[in-house]
């Protein structure tokens, strides 16, 4: 009985009516800024998590994880036989050569420098290109006829149309007795995509043996782009496929262009969960509060239960029952709400832009034009762990001063 007394007594205080009714409203507001601390943190970490995940997927999916090319850039002779060489890596998901090359892309209203891509329709299958494509199919890419495929705001900027030709124009330079001037090469427009990033105005794609053509690479390609099973394994396979093939060609992977800017989303998300942790932080404060006033108001109390018998560490363990009481009651409303609002995030954002005819998001400052969110059990065990943890902390100061109280003092005025 004596184990449990701690526990049926602060379960106890907890439920009691109070004669202080403001003591009563602290442990309230407390037990609420924790549920609103607890459901705001899950639902920002569910919200960043999703922008980081439609990112990595726009982003990522358009470029190779892993790239191998020849060294100086005269390319590769023959990329059947060093893809072969690396069958061993079981990670490489896909592989296709490339022909790549810088150049300017010009129509009678607009031109643009992009980056041209030289592919093979038929490696391309299952691709983000291949299940981004808004007008046209890859499939229409076909060798000796010169078509291109350019992204939906790109073909708009240009003011083109499915059908029309553009003009390629690449920096090296013709000899003709006028002089030295660029190569021009008139292409048909036979798809549009749009992946929702800066690629969707920066990247063109034409048939692999028109840009060997274009580029004059005769059977040669650019390099071997490859897709991994799990993109962050990249830059360890990136230095293993260097050693086993013994250094002979440049490989390097997606850290290397695109590192930079999801380590800055990494780091906001991390700065996010600090900032949010400080709401929680005042609740417990307020906890500390509340009890540092049910102390005071139960010194007769704990006076009659240390002249029985009880020792300062039971008096103590009665007031840190009663604060997790209320950290508990508070956290548990708090994941509870959090993980309902960050399922139905996207859903409520949509039904507020419909319902004030505005739209929040806009596709050409954050990407996205929605809000996406996926919900990861580690962050809402994280954010738990956090959040208990504070609120015990907040317990012991009020608890320590209750198991010092003086059964004679205490018990003077009464």
């Amino acid at each position: 009985m004596l184990k449990s007394l701690p526990l049926f007594i602060g379960l106890r205080y907890t439920r009691a009516k109070r004669k202080n009714h403001f003591i009563s409203f602290i442990s309230l507001i407390s037990m609420m800024g924790i549920a609103l601390g607890v459901t705001v943190l899950i639902t920002v970490l569910s919200v960043m998590n999703g922008f980081d995940r439609e990112l990595r997927e726009r982003i990522l999916g358009m470029v190779p994880h892993v790239s191998l090319m020849a060294y100086g850039g005269s390319g590769l002779q023959d990329w059947e036989s060093v893809a072969k060489r690396l069958a061993p890596f079981s990670e490489i998901q896909h592989l296709s050569p490339v022909v790549a090359g810088q150049g300017m892309i010009a129509s009678q209203k607009y031109t643009r420098y992009v980056m041209i891509n030289g592919i093979d329709p038929k490696q391309e299958q299952d691709t983000r290109l291949m299940n981004s494509m808004t007008s046209g199919s890859m499939n229409d890419l076909k060798p000796g006829q010169f078509d291109i495929l350019i992204g939906a705001p790109l073909a708009k900027q240009l003011g083109v149309e499915l059908g029309d030709y553009i003009t390629l124009v690449t920096p090296e330079a013709a000899l003709t007795p006028a002089g030295l001037i660029p190569r021009f090469k008139r292409f048909r427009l036979v798809g549009t995509f749009e992946v929702g990033y800066d690629y969707d105005t920066s990247m063109a794609f034409i048939e692999m043996s028109d840009a060997q053509k274009l580029f004059k690479m005769g059977d040669r390609v650019t390099g071997i782009q490859m897709k991994l099973d799990n993109l962050f394994a990249a830059p360890r396979l990136k230095k293993e496929i260097y050693d086993y093939l013994g250094g002979e060609y440049s490989v390097s992977d997606w850290t290397r262009t695109s590192g930079n800017f999801f380590e800055a989303v990494k780091l906001e998300k991390t700065l996010m969960f600090l900032m949010l942790i400080l709401i929680i932080a005042v609740a417990a404060f307020n906890i500390l509060s509340a009890l540092v006033m049910m102390v005071t108001d139960k010194q007769a109390d704990i006076a009659i239960l240390r002249t029985l018998g009880a020792l300062p560490g039971t008096i103590m363990r009665i007031f840190i029952v009663q604060g997790m009481v209320i950290g508990i009651i508070g956290t548990t409303i708090g994941v509870i709400g959090g993980i309902a609002l960050a399922l139905n995030v996207t859903d409520i954002l949509a039904a507020v832009e419909r319902g004030l005819d505005v739209k929040l998001l806009s596709a050409d400052v954050y990407y996205i034009s929605h809000l996406p969110s996926v919900l990861v059990p580690k962050d809402i065990l994280d954010i738990t762990i956090v959040a208990l943890i504070l609120s015990f902390v907040a317990t012991l100061y009020p608890a320590w001063q209750a198991s010092r109280t003086e059964p004679a003092e205490a018990l003077r005025y009464e």
